[in-house]
C-alpha cells in the first residue's frame, strides 16, 4: 500500500471536521444555525471548516 501525503492530509482533514461537528453541537447557538453549519462541513470538507473556523459561532468565555 502506498500511503503518502494525500491520505495524511485526508486524515487531518477528517479530524478537524469531526472536531468542528463536536464544537457545533456543543454550542449554544438555535438549532437551525447548528443544522446549517454541520451540512456545510459534512458537504464541503476543507472549506466548510475553514469557513466555520473564521465565521461560525463562537462561545466568547472570559
Amino acid at each position: 500500500m502506498n500511503f503518502g501525503y494525500n491520505s495524511l492530509l485526508g486524515v487531518l482533514i477528517l479530524a478537524g471536521d469531526i472536531w468542528a461537528i463536536i464544537n457545533i453541537l456543543q454550542s449554544s447557538v438555535s438549532n437551525e444555525k447548528k443544522l446549517i453549519w454541520t451540512i456545510a462541513v459534512v458537504l464541503l470538507p476543507l472549506l466548510g471548516l475553514i469557513l466555520w473556523y473564521f465565521l461560525g459561532p463562537r462561545d466568547r468565555k472570559a
